[in-house]
């Protein structure tokens, strides 16, 4: 169950380095209601809204916090109705683009996104213009210190998944969309809730750039990010191992 790791990859990146924490909990914010609208408010229930609180946790918002945004999502009439939207575009030298965003007005956030893509030598597409260049799969991670990686490895096997990487920095256990609830559980039952359990696009083809052009991507990926609807944003580019750790330490 070879591959190389996404986790670490600066192909999509989450929470851009210098994210305002306002900016940060609005969008972690959105997911809890977002979550808490479509299952059960109860995150024991609700595995989506079980993630959503932890990475909100992680990020340090308080348990009130927490806790008033699923009671608002909750009570009929209360909250914003925040949409799913995912746009997808084609950034400077022919790099795929996938946003995934949350929003109370698709025209207002289509027509920012359109901007952006617009001022970076880009153009926002269709729909489905650019996902059939990515799969969509489930992920599951764990701090390092969750499991030896053979139990890891054998756990993941038994449940159903497709991959698991494993080092220093953690396990990254990826599955087809249609297995993601059953190897959720059943890792989760053996090594308790993920640090991050949630649906991605990973690239099926990358495109190799160097350490200039991949700085222009990324200022893209970064401007997209900052923006207060955007969820996640994904791309298909890579760039070798030096110049990506030089560009994460930018």
């Amino acid at each position: 169950m070879a591959g190389h790791s996404h986790a670490k990859n600066v192909m999509h990146r989450k929470a851009t380095q210098g994210a305002k924490r306002a900016q940060a909990f609005g969008k972690l914010i959105r997911e809890i209601s977002v979550s808490a609208k479509q299952g059960m408010p109860d995150p024991a229930m609700n595995p989506r809204l079980r993630a959503a609180v932890k990475a909100a946790l992680v990020a340090n918002m308080t348990r009130d916090t927490i806790d008033r945004a699923i009671k608002r999502a909750s009570t009929a009439g209360q909250g914003e109705d925040w949409q799913e939207v995912r746009y997808e575009g084609y950034g400077p030298y022919g790099i795929a683009i996938i946003v995934e965003a949350l929003t109370d007005n698709r025209n207002r956030t289509g027509g920012d996104l359109r901007s952006i893509f617009n001022k970076a030598g880009g153009a926002l597409g269709e729909s489905n213009s650019v996902a059939f260049q990515f799969d969509r799969k489930g992920v599951l991670r764990y701090k390092a210190d969750a499991a030896s990686a053979d139990a890891m490895l054998d756990a993941a096997i038994e449940a159903g998944a497709e991959d698991v990487e494993s080092d220093e920095d953690g396990h990254e256990v990826s599955c087809s969309v249609e297995d993601f609830a059953a190897v959720r559980d059943a890792l989760e039952a053996k090594f308790g809730q993920a640090e991050a359990a949630k649906l991605e696009w990973w690239p099926s083809t990358t495109v190799d750039l160097d350490e200039d052009r991949a700085r222009e991507i990324l200022k893209l990926v970064d401007v997209l990010d900052e923006h207060d609807d955007v969820q996640t944003v994904y791309a298909n580019f890579e760039v070798d191992a030096a110049a990506a750790e030089r560009l994460s330490a930018a």
